[in-house]
């Protein structure tokens, strides 16, 4: 399950309607990976499915569950790959958001990407 859901991608992006679900799914599920990534470790969206994973042995090392901080840092990267559709040539429009960092920095474990 990602760490963000979709009604909560639409309310941060202002869509009322249903046409881009697809689109947004899609930037959900990057910016779940990405979070996961700069954290070096499993996020999970709520302790039951944490708990599922370790019991599978799949939770890795210290996973943890998505914190308002890791859901923040989701949703403004989602943000942004939904302003910014197209690769800018500055290299500026879909970089990892600065604020998504500070957000996600006290739970990185290493250096991750």
């Amino acid at each position: 399950m990602p760490i963000v859901t979709l009604e909560q991608a639409r309310l941060h992006l202002r869509v009322d309607g249903e046409d881009e679900d697809t689109l947004i799914d899609l930037f959900i599920t990057t910016a779940g990976e990405q979070v996961q990534e700069y954290l070096n470790r499993q996020v999970f969206a709520d302790q039951a499915e944490l708990d599922q994973a370790v019991a599978d042995g799949a939770g890795g090392d210290r996973p943890m569950v998505a914190n308002a901080s890791a859901q923040a840092a989701a949703l403004l990267m989602i943000g942004r790959l939904y302003a910014s559709r197209e690769d800018d040539a500055k290299g500026g429009g879909n970089e990892f958001p600065q604020a998504s960092r500070r957000l996600l920095d006290p739970y990185r474990i290493g250096q991750g990407v």
